[in-house]
């Protein structure tokens, strides 16, 4: 965050550096407004291709094996522009390369999420995952121990964490 911050001012500072030469080739025609609109413009013009970018930067970055099942766009309304085109703010991906079985409780795949939200660092979920009954758990050491004892959550048929696992 500090370093987008950094990056804004920059863009604004370049702008504006631009302005005033621009003034200057101009002989001074140019009104004295022109450079903090032009820095305020650039900054701002910055943020917002930040917001936008940030999805699929996060995606690009993402190692061999993990696929994104999940993303979220949201608008807001101090935002209006994206009303217009919504920001993605949150990813949900699967890292295919994690998924385990154990032999002593078949039909029960152990898979890693992970969620990516702006602004927020990654969080890693792993899941326990019923293909037969479609439903999902949290996993704890005692779910680990024994599949029985997690609290399951039946899973929608177009749920993305039961299509990806389970239809393949």
């Amino acid at each position: 965050m500090f370093f987008e911050l950094v990056a804004t001012f920059a863009a604004g500072a370049v702008a504006a550096g631009l302005a005033l030469i621009l003034g200057h080739l101009s002989g001074g025609r140019l009104p004295k407004w022109i450079t903090p609109v032009m820095a305020g413009a650039a900054m701002l013009g910055y943020a917002i291709w930040s917001e936008y970018s940030w999805a699929g930067r996060t995606t690009q970055g993402l190692p061999e094996g993990v696929e994104v099942l999940v993303t979220v766009e949201e608008t807001r309304f101090w935002k209006p522009w994206t009303y217009v085109i919504p920001q993605t703010t949150r990813i949900m991906a699967l890292d295919r390369e994690s998924v385990q079985t154990n032999p002593d409780a078949p039909g029960i795949l152990l898979a890693d999420l992970y969620f990516f939200a702006r602004w927020t660092p990654p969080a890693k979920r792993p899941q326990l995952v019923n293909c037969a009954q479609g439903a999902r758990a949290d996993v704890s050491g005692a779910a680990l121990a024994d599949p029985s004892e997690a609290t399951w959550r039946s899973m929608a048929e177009n749920d993305p964490l039961s299509e990806a696992l389970c239809q393949t």
